[in-house]
């Protein structure tokens, strides 16, 4: 495998759009989601349509063990990673003290916490070897309140912050 990008949330929406553009350019793709099925569809379909080569790790990034899981599979195998895109996210509406905890705190253990720690592994290797990129993906809900989405609007704030910090 070679020009790897490590897309997370791939299965669907931007992160499955983000593969299709990273292989059109030529590049392999280690894939991250919790749909399998998806992830299997998603790999046969750049494979068969652009011939790259897809790496599929199943995982559910809101619990706390995934991230260093997904770093841990991709060392076992070898790989080297030219670009970390943490796209997964998910978001949730209603009166914040109405919504369900578990709900928002996975919201934050997605949007958050799996996002540093991902970018946490893998940016050492990409500043000892002198390269690589990230992107974490956010929304412009970043930059305002969110009424009914008080926890989705801030874990993209947080988003925007942090990697305009680690880009400092």
């Amino acid at each position: 495998m070679n020009n790897i990008a490590l897309i997370t949330g791939a299965s669907t929406g931007i992160g499955k759009d983000l593969a299709h553009i990273h292989a059109e350019n030529g590049g392999d793709l280690i894939v991250v989601a919790r749909s399998k099925d998806k992830l299997l569809a998603l790999k046969k379909e750049i494979e068969n349509k652009h011939g790259n080569q897809v790496m599929i790790i199943n995982k559910d990034l809101s619990l706390a063990s995934s991230p260093r899981e997904v770093y841990d599979e991709v060392k076992a195998a070898g790989l080297e990673i030219n670009y970390l895109i943490n796209n997964a996210g998910f978001g949730g509406l209603g009166k914040f003290h109405e919504r369900a905890w578990e709900a928002d705190k996975q919201m934050i253990n997605l949007n958050i916490t799996a996002l540093t720690a991902l970018t946490r592994f893998f940016l050492p290797d990409f500043v000892k070897r002198d390269s690589g990129k990230i992107l974490n993906v956010s929304s412009t809900a970043s930059y305002m309140p969110g009424p009914l989405q008080a926890v989705y609007y801030a874990t993209k704030a947080y988003v925007t912050f942090f990697s305009n910090a680690i880009a400092e």
